[in-house]
């Protein structure tokens, strides 16, 4: 006897506008359970001080959700200067207070100092894991494990205003970059310390911010729904994206129907004019329908990579 799906198997990406306050594993519940759908999941973590931005990918999506995870991301920061925290936010303990001793001259100086590559060492109230436990785990109970120093690229950082104790700031980064620790650092560089306040995330990828949508507007359209006596469905799905917006930077290769079926079977196929390296978008027929993305091999052949399993709901 065949085991009873929980849930649909419904496939996008939704673009969510997290609140402040909680995690993004809490969002991502509330988000499946809106949609009823079988299979969620998200695109790189947000604190739960932090809001904006957290592209939640359902069904068959969420093969596709490592391209948006090694993305880059645009955040939005207000850093308050004279104090450091234990988690470098808001959310922490006070663990120092200094005085503010900041010209516009050197804050700015010290700003264009994380412009471009560098290592980072990530913070111990990261979500990164040591020996399989998330390290804000050991940090909660006060214990310091070893962590490596990552490259991370920060392609601009603009200062947008400086006020007595306050910095806002705008930075395009690299994926694994952790604004916490710029801010930290800068509060170091600066002698007075510095925690983050606010944080928004802007841009994840090329998703535009006009399509990010609230808990408050998905659940207002799930009571409507319900008002109306209609499917849920009807309200919500056009609110997803298609999963190939995940990987639409990819360099596109279109396939007959035949050569689809056989990647679509596990077969490496030869296609004229394909790139001789890297991973492909793949794309079937004049329709140019997603079927997943492949991996160029040693043969200049295409190998599948994750594809797309083609259902129909119940």
């Amino acid at each position: 006897m065949a085991r009873r799906r929980k849930g649909r198997p419904i496939d996008g990406v939704i673009l969510l506008d997290k609140p402040t306050g909680i995690s993004s594993n809490d969002a991502l519940q509330k988000v499946k359970r809106i949609y009823f759908a079988e299979k969620a999941g998200h695109t790189g973590a947000l604190d739960p001080l932090a809001t904006g931005m957290l592209p939640i990918c359902l069904g068959e999506a969420t093969k596709f959700s490592q391209f948006l995870l090694d993305s880059d991301k645009r955040y939005r920061v207000i850093a308050k200067l004279g104090q450091r925290t234990n988690t470098s936010d808001s959310d922490g303990e006070v663990v120092e207070t200094r005085p503010i001793d900041v010209s516009l001259a050197k804050l700015e100086a010290c700003i264009e100092q994380f412009r471009g590559e560098s290592d980072q060492v990530p913070s111990m109230f990261s979500a990164l894991k040591y020996q399989g436990k998330p390290l804000y785990e050991y940090a909660r109970k006060g214990i310091e494990v070893p962590r490596e120093s990552r490259k991370i690229t920060v392609y601009e950082i603009v200062l947008h205003r400086f006020s007595d104790d306050e910095v806002e700031m705008e930075v395009h980064c690299s994926k694994g970059t952790y604004i916490r620790t710029i801010v930290d650092d800068l509060g170091e560089m600066l002698g007075c310390g510095a925690h983050v306040t606010m944080l928004r995330r802007t841009a994840v990828a090329n998703y535009p911010y006009e399509r990010m949508v609230t808990l408050e507007q998905l659940n207002e359209l799930l009571e409507q729904a319900q008002r109306e006596e209609i499917a849920p469905r009807e309200l919500l799905d056009p609110l997803l994206l298609p999963m190939d917006t995940a990987v639409e930077n990819l360099p596109e290769v279109n396939l007959i129907p035949e050569l689809a079926d056989m990647v679509l079977h596990g077969q490496a196929v030869q296609v004229f004019g394909a790139p001789t390296e890297g991973t492909v978008r793949l794309t079937m027929g004049e329709e140019r329908l997603f079927i997943g993305v492949g991996e160029m091999n040693d043969d200049g052949k295409i190998a599948p990579k994750r594809l797309v399993v083609f259902r129909h709901e119940e």
